[in-house]
């Protein structure tokens, strides 16, 4: 009620805020959470000029979006929080702190259908690009945009083709810019999946992205949603272009199938990394020369390996 009577004064305001977030740190307070969203984004657009009220803003939002995760409650988010977002981003797009705030709702706010769907009807695309050229070496913030590109690219719903395609060089960047962080990779290359299956890369970008994914793989085996996800780009890549898989197997560095065969022992017992494996391995079996060198390094002894372990797959 009091930020509601209040509702233009930014400093009452700021108070409400700052006094909701004691509160929402009390279990007692999931009831009135979505209440609080909608107070908290009201006072967002109402004083979109107030930095710090922003950031106190955002702040809270992501608390409020964390417990509920946590407690396995619903939020239904609709156009005006997107929107206000938005809103926010083009008013400080300077602002490296409440960016990084912002971009990380947004990704948390995209796993839901209905809210990635509003997100492209506001047309948030364009914006994440050009916050990723202006902090690429921000990590957070490539991780939480790159999260976001993949929702909007992994939909079924149309995404206005051009500006997919602008997203391929701005996510190979990100990926060359964070090798060596596992969790930013992951969320660039399942970005750089999606772009590939909907048919976004261009002729001229299949080798270097082919390259650039296979560093990826050398520099993170370890992680299995990671070597998944290269595995599966790589496999899109490979689907399109012989080019691409030639370059797997003669790559200056070391041929794929060496890290396809490490990658397998390293995750045998993970049906998902192991799948992602064969569906590379199936699309590498198209062409000839390739299937020639798989013979070669007796690529039969893994798939018979791999067949003794998942009989029933």
């Amino acid at each position: 009620e009091f930020m509601q009577a209040f509702w233009d004064i930014e400093e009452a305001q700021a108070k409400a805020i700052q006094h909701l977030a004691s509160f929402v740190r009390d279990k007692s307070a999931l009831p009135y959470l979505l209440t609080f969203t909608e107070l908290i984004i009201f006072a967002m657009k109402t004083h979109v000029d107030s930095l710090e009220l922003q950031v106190d803003g955002c702040s809270l939002l992501l608390e409020i979006l964390s417990q509920a995760l946590e407690q396995d409650v619903v939020m239904a988010l609709d156009e005006n929080v997107t929107g206000s977002l938005l809103e926010t981003v083009r008013k400080h797009s300077e602002n490296e702190e409440l960016l990084s705030l912002v971009c990380t709702l947004l990704m948390m706010i995209s796993a839901s259908e209905v809210a990635a769907e509003n997100l492209r009807e506001v047309g948030v695309i364009p914006d994440l690009l050009s916050i990723l050229r202006n902090f690429l070496h921000n990590e957070k913030i490539c991780l939480s945009c790159c999260g976001v590109l993949w929702s909007l690219a992994a939909s079924e719903n149309n995404v206005d083709q051009a500006l997919l395609k602008s997203a391929v060089p701005v996510t190979s960047a990100v990926l060359q810019e964070h090798l060596q962080n596992g969790a930013v990779t992951e969320s660039a290359c399942s970005a750089l999946w999606a772009l590939s299956l909907q048919g976004c890369l261009t002729e001229n970008e299949y080798e270097p992205t082919t390259v650039l994914l296979l560093d990826v793989f050398r520099m993170n085996p370890e992680r299995p949603v990671l070597v998944k996800n290269t595995c599966l780009a790589l496999a899109s890549l490979l689907r399109l272009s012989e080019i691409s898989a030639l370059r797997f197997i003669t790559d200056s560095k070391g041929s794929g199938i060496n890290l396809i065969k490490d990658a397998y022992h390293l995750h045998y017992d993970d049906p998902a990394v192991v799948e992602s494996i064969c569906v590379l391995i199936n699309e590498m079996a198209q062409y000839d020369d390739v299937v020639l060198d798989m013979l070669s390094q007796k690529m039969e002894e893994l798939l018979s390996e791999i067949k003794s372990w998942f009989p029933s797959s």
